[in-house]
């Protein structure tokens, strides 16, 4: 899945479908680089170590992977977004046997990962160009344990990628009781996008839940957002604690918080001359 390439990524800008991507190299002696796609931090990998997560949202994700199976135990994963497969090589290396889909709508962006990370389709990983929301639309019900949203256009997440119809693809092709994790960049200091997108998680599933920064819920910043969707309850206790004592402290709204954080909030829906 992860193998070392034979040689260190080349620095630079390179020309991709949507844009313009760059591989820029960590500073501290590590072989850590961050792809930035359209000026926006995309992804950062650390060629030699998979279970390294710069980015914080990722880690609150990796945080709610850690702890909805036993340690180790394989899971089927989705990925609606791919960039440089950060998370794909976190669960690889921390649940061998994970089968994994990555569904990425750039192909030079995936070629750029390739080359630079050495990413690969292999049995258990399996690299798609395409929609995420088209892609989904043809696998087959109750497939993955987990399924995360993490696909950008510049710094939004696309509008078709975050409503009531989306979801209800993402519940069909999850298992009972899987778990969907949802990324999005929020610069509202009342915080409407993740307010907006907890109210379709729960127009869709049982149970939701919102990890961010404790400052963001209170307007003295903004940054990364994370949703969360399940038919079956959420580990919360568990996700709380590795949430509280991370790096970067993080807090977990669930149950009447989450649903008080989404009141008076209309569920996204697509426009109606969308059939799918």
């Amino acid at each position: 899945m992860t193998p070392r390439p034979q040689a260190e990524p080349t620095p630079g800008t390179y020309p991709v479908r949507t844009g313009e991507a760059a591989l820029v190299p960590d500073r501290d002696g590590r072989r850590g680089w961050t792809m930035v796609v359209n000026g926006v931090p995309s992804s950062h990998v650390d060629l030699d170590d998979p279970l390294r997560l710069d980015f914080e949202y990722l880690r609150w994700i990796g945080d709610l992977v850690d702890v909805v199976a036993p340690t180790g135990e394989p899971l089927r994963v989705l990925h609606l977004g791919g960039g440089g497969c950060t998370f794909a090589r976190y669960v690889a290396q921390s649940r061998p046997g994970s089968r994994q889909l990555v569904v990425e709508i750039d192909p030079d962006v995936v070629e750029l990962a390739r080359n630079a990370f050495g990413v690969r389709s292999t049995g258990l990983l399996r690299l798609r160009v395409g929609d995420a929301r088209a892609v989904l639309s043809d696998l087959p019900d109750a497939r993955y344990e987990v399924v995360v949203r993490d696909a950008f256009a510049v710094d939004q997440v696309p509008a078709h990628l975050t409503t009531r119809g989306f979801l209800q693809q993402v519940r069909r092709v999850l298992v009972p009781g899987g778990v969907y994790a949802a990324n999005l960049g929020d610069r509202s200091p009342t915080l409407e996008l993740a307010r907006a997108e907890t109210a379709t998680v729960l127009s869709v599933f049982a149970d939701a839940g919102v990890v961010a920064e404790p400052g963001q819920f209170h307007g003295r910043r903004y940054g990364n957002v994370v949703v969360v969707g399940s038919d079956a309850p959420l580990p919360v206790a568990a996700l709380g604690r590795r949430l509280a004592s991370g790096a970067v402290r993080a807090r977990l709204l669930e149950g009447g918080e989450a649903r008080s954080f989404a009141a008076g909030r209309p569920a996204l829906d697509d426009p109606p001359d969308r059939t799918a």
